[in-house]
């Protein structure tokens, strides 16, 4: 399974968050892990996670950068983890 890591830039609302998560889940990735946090001037929030799936980042990429309130959304990383049965 292919590991993503993802920057994203959004307006802080309180359904941002479920915004980004429910696009994530419905394009079939897995978060492994997240951190948010707010800039500066309080408006803003970055969120880094690392996302799994077998798909390709950039589908998600783009849809997650179509999301009304996300202005930046940066693929950092990629790493392939190998499952064992």
């Amino acid at each position: 399974m292919n590991q993503h890591q993802l920057s994203i830039e959004a307006r802080f609302r309180p359904e941002v968050l479920e915004r980004i998560l429910r696009v994530i889940r419905h394009r079939g990735f897995q978060v492994c892990a997240m951190n948010m946090a707010s800039v500066v001037n309080a408006e803003n929030i970055n969120i880094e996670m690392t996302v799994a799936s077998q798909r390709s980042v950039d589908l998600l990429s783009t849809q997650l950068s179509k999301l009304m309130d996300v202005a930046c959304v940066q693929i950092q990383q990629q790493t392939t983890q190998q499952i064992r049965a």
